[in-house]
């Protein structure tokens, strides 16, 4: 019963926008959203986080004249929804009086019409808070009583519940529900006066079971505390241009941080170091990049979205084809300005946000190498791993950090080092390229993008050979 009055409920609300935008004067673009979410934190054996949030309401965006009007509502009555859309065609007239930009245009678009429910959605929402909390208990234990060298260990848990209707006076009228569980491990561990700190987690879009098959789940309490225990008796690297083998998480920071911003249409009409680049080279010919709202590479990516919260249906983009720049990241009116299809990458973080262009799963596709063969080949370098803070700019010039990186020398694994910094201008790494592995991973699923405001969103992709400035201490 209370599942068949969810259904009802969404589908009332679905018709109301309907009868909204099928009388407007105009462009309208109607967009319902409801965020719920959860998250608890676990440490030295108590709870010491719980926190549970909802917000809903109503987006409307009104196109009068060449210009966008915006306005929000939290109230689902008829008369509130057309206050909005009255005040947004409102806002829009008054920016067309102001305007003295080109007038903005749409390009006609693939929109959604299906409701769609995505994997093990009601799995996790019908599953208690308690059985969860008692897990993420069990899990922070774990890497407490790993080591008498660990002083500190936490587990944090969160999830959220998306659900969003998507109505526009052109035709689209999708809904979707889809769940985002994820799971942090954090230890610190100290000895011989010296402290390190270890960090790993992973995020999905699905539910508990798809969670704890994340491949950067499996032993990861194990993992956490012994890398926080080895790290006490690490050195520093040396600095210099190296040979590196990225993991996929420092792949998916590159793709995301160095690349997917300056490949957003908004950024390129700004002048990004992408401006003017399609159909040049900006890497060797083993890479080949894409952002996709619709993955079937491995399963797990958390920015996994049907449609855009302009109701464009999602498919995978491909930036760079055999190191040839092939598109940029567009919503509607860029697609429009660059005579291109829209590629469904128009994004909101609450119903009262207005959609910006912002990447979903960004990824470095897998090649044909193994990574024992590509270490083999290594005579003095570096396998980077454990990604850290990062920044970019829009010229690709970036600087990461990785908490732990192994030395190679003479094609094997050695040493365990601690605390690197990657720098470099990411078209002229991507240009030394030489080895890209077939394994491959979603790695950034407990992160958030910011832009304006946050959006959730994955990155990834298997291990990559390139030469790159390495800093340590």
């Amino acid at each position: 019963m209370h599942r068949s009055s969810r259904l009802c409920s969404q589908d009332l609300m679905k018709n109301l926008l309907k009868t909204l935008v099928s009388g407007a004067p105009c462009y309208v673009e109607a967009r319902y959203h409801k965020r719920t979410s959860k998250n608890f934190m676990v440490q030295k054996g108590r709870v010491d986080t719980a926190h549970h949030a909802s917000t809903v309401g109503v987006g409307v965006r009104a196109l009068v004249n060449g210009s966008w009007g915006f306005s929000a509502t939290s109230q689902m009555n008829p008369a509130s929804l057309k206050q909005a859309l009255n005040d947004a065609i409102e806002m829009a007239k008054l920016m067309a009086k102001l305007r003295k930009s080109e007038p903005i245009s749409l390009a006609k678009a693939n929109l959604a019409t299906q409701d769609i429910i995505g994997p093990d959605y009601h799995e996790l929402y019908s599953m208690s808070s308690s059985d969860k909390l008692q897990q993420i208990i069990e899990l922070e234990k774990q890497i407490q009583t790993a080591s008498k060298s660990i002083q500190s260990a936490s587990c944090s848990y969160k999830e959220i519940f998306e659900e969003k209707i998507v109505v526009t006076s052109d035709g689209a009228e999708g809904s979707y529900k889809i769940a985002l569980p994820e799971v942090s491990f954090s230890a610190i561990a100290e000895g011989h006066g010296e402290q390190s700190f270890m960090h790993q987690g992973a995020g999905v879009s699905g539910g508990w079971t798809c969670l704890y098959n994340h491949p950067s789940i499996q032993n990861a309490t194990e993992n956490t505390a012994k890398l926080a225990v080895d790290l006490l008796d690490a050195k520093y690297p040396d600095g210099g241009v190296k040979t590196c083998i990225l993991s996929p998480d420092l792949v998916g920071l590159l793709c995301h941080e160095a690349i997917g911003h300056t490949v957003e249409a908004d950024f390129v009409t700004s002048g990004s170091v992408a401006q003017g680049m399609i159909g040049k080279r900006v890497g060797s010919d083993l890479v080949n990049m894409a952002d996709t709202g619709c993955e079937v590479i491995s399963g797990y990516a958390v920015g996994n979205i049907p449609f855009d919260d302009e109701g464009v249906k999602t498919e995978t983009t491909t930036i760079i084809e055999n190191g040839i720049l092939k598109s940029y990241l567009h919503n509607r009116e860029s697609a429009a300005e660059f005579g291109v299809n829209p590629t469904g990458n128009a994004r909101a973080w609450l119903y009262n946000d207005e959609p910006l262009i912002r990447m979903r799963n960004t990824y470095f596709l897998p090649g044909t190498n193994s990574l024992d063969q590509m270490i083999s080949e290594v005579e003095d370098g570096y396998l980077v791993e454990g990604a850290g803070s990062g920044q970019a700019d829009s010229n690709g010039e970036f600087m990461f950090g990785s908490s732990y990186i192994w030395e190679i020398k003479s094609g094997k694994k050695t040493r365990l080092l601690r605390d690197a910094t990657l720098s470099g201008i990411a078209f002229d790494v991507l240009d030394t390229v030489d080895a890209v592995s077939k394994e491959f991973q979603w790695s950034l699923g407990t992160g958030y993008c910011g832009k304006g405001q946050p959006a959730k969103v994955d990155a990834g992709g298997p291990y990559v050979r390139c030469k790159i400035q390495v800093g340590g201490r």
